[in-house]
C-alpha cells in the first residue's frame, strides 16, 4: 500500500537524541587514505589522525568518520568496520534507523541497532556542504556541561 515508505529526514532537521532516522545523502569524504595506499602499503608517519579519521575501539572494531551531505547541508556519520570500507566518496547512501548524538560538541550520525546503510546510486545528487551541522557547536557544549550538574 502507498504510504509505507518512510519519510526521509533532511540533514538540517537532524537533532541530537533523535532516533529511527532515515536519511539519503551523498558521501563527500571517507576515512582512510585518500588516493591509493591499499593494504600493505607503508603508512607515512602521521601523529595526528587526518579528518575522516579511523579509530580502533578497545574491542578491535574500526570506526571511521565520514562526511556526508544532502541539499540542506553536511554532517558527519560514524560507521563501523566493513561498512566504512564499502562506502566511497560520491556514493549515494540511504541510512535507515540511524540516530543522532553529540560527540565532543559535534553533531554526529550513527547507524542504530538493526539499522542499515544501503548504496542506492552515485554522483547524481544535489548537495550542499554548507551549513556543516557537525561543526563544533557551542550550544551543544553548553547543554552538555549544564546537564552534568
Amino acid at each position: 500500500p502507498a504510504g509505507t515508505m518512510s519519510t526521509e529526514t533532511l540533514v538540517k532537521d537532524v537533532k541530537p537524541g533523535l532516533k529511527n532516522l532515515n536519511l539519503i545523502f551523498i558521501v563527500l569524504e571517507t576515512g582512510g587514505c585518500h588516493g591509493g595506499g591499499g593494504p600493505g602499503s607503508p603508512r607515512p608517519p602521521d601523529p595526528l589522525p587526518p579528518p575522516g579519521r579511523v579509530t580502533k575501539t578497545k574491542d578491535g572494531h574500526e570506526v571511521r568518520t565520514c562526511k556526508v551531505a544532502d541539499k540542506t547541508g553536511s554532517i558527519n556519520i560514524s560507521v563501523w568496520d566493513d561498512v566504512g570500507n564499502l562506502i566511497q566518496p560520491g556514493d549515494i547512501i540511504r541510512l535507515t534507523k540511524g540516530y543522532a548524538s553529540v560527540f565532543k560538541g559535534c553533531l554526529t550520525l550513527y547507524t542504530g541497532r538493526g539499522g542499515d546503510l544501503q548504496k542506492i546510486g552515485e554522483f547524481c545528487m544535489v548537495y550542499s556542504e554548507v551549513p556543516n551541522f557537525s561543526e563544533p557547536n557551542p550550544e551543544y557544549v553548553a547543554q552538555q556541561s549544564q546537564s552534568k550538574g
